[in-house]
């Protein structure tokens, strides 16, 4: 197997891919959303939604609060965020240093993206940007691996989806509670595989076409997915949040 690419490389490799990522990543169910904004003492009107990449989680969130402002810190990302939601504000930042006055926002939600955070710094920023009664929200889509064609897709991609953050979240961010939510996303055996190259460390092997060969024949061959136009990719939603005291 080749060798996987540095935590910067993939860090920064995202702005190359934007098109690609913001057409082929799932969204997040807004009962997900529903869940975080339920942790606040009060009514969830303002929030920031931090590393918004190319606008998963945005899309969301604008159905559910009345003010959301997108923080990224690759332009790229932002300008496929601006293509897909016009009407959104937002700003290049980093989660450690957001632009916001203390206490001046409802919530604050992260989609896919809090393992690229510095993670005590960008805690502090989160819960000093928090009104009191507001909450965090952190928000991952993993692959179902108990769906056996997923479970074999994941082998060939190199690991199984992200471990369960919790213990990371819990060591910065206390008195974290959890739920999850499963959906799934109609997609071509195309876009499944244009999905895969949105992974950092699977688009930036030199081995990536070889990748994304064995996936298509995966797709074509497995008995749940072989000649099938559309298949549908299982999620769960891992989510939590926090509320401020």
């Amino acid at each position: 197997m080749a060798a996987r690419p540095s935590f910067d490389d993939r860090k920064l490799s995202f702005g190359a891919a934007a098109q690609d990522y913001a057409r082929f990543r799932p969204g997040f169910p807004a009962e997900a959303v529903r869940w975080v904004f339920d942790g606040a003492t009060h009514p969830v009107v303002d929030v920031a939604d931090v590393g918004a990449g190319t606008g998963a989680l945005t899309r969301a969130l604008v159905t559910l609060a009345e003010h959301v402002t997108a923080f990224e810190p690759d332009a790229g990302m932002l300008t496929e965020l601006e293509r897909a939601l016009p009407q959104v504000p937002r700003q290049l930042a980093t989660a450690e240093s957001l632009p916001l006055a203390d206490a001046s926002v409802d919530a604050v939600t992260v989609g896919q993206a809090w393992h690229w955070f510095d993670k005590p710094a960008a805690a502090a920023e989160f819960t000093r940007v928090l009104r009191p009664g507001g909450v965090i929200g952190l928000l991952w889509n993993f692959r179902d691996v108990r769906v056996p064609w997923v479970a074999a897709l994941n082998e060939l991609i190199g690991r199984d989806d992200r471990a369960d953050p919790l213990e990371e979240v819990a060591s910065v961010l206390p008195a974290v509670e959890g739920a999850r939510f499963e959906h799934s996303v109609p997609q071509t055996p195309d876009e499944v595989v244009g999905l895969i190259s949105t992974i950092s460390f699977v688009r930036l092997r030199p081995d990536a076409a070889d990748v994304y060969a064995a996936v298509r024949d995966l797709l074509a061959t497995d008995p749940d997915t072989a000649g099938r136009d559309v298949v549908d990719v299982p999620y769960v939603t891992t989510t939590y949040r926090i509320t401020r005291s």
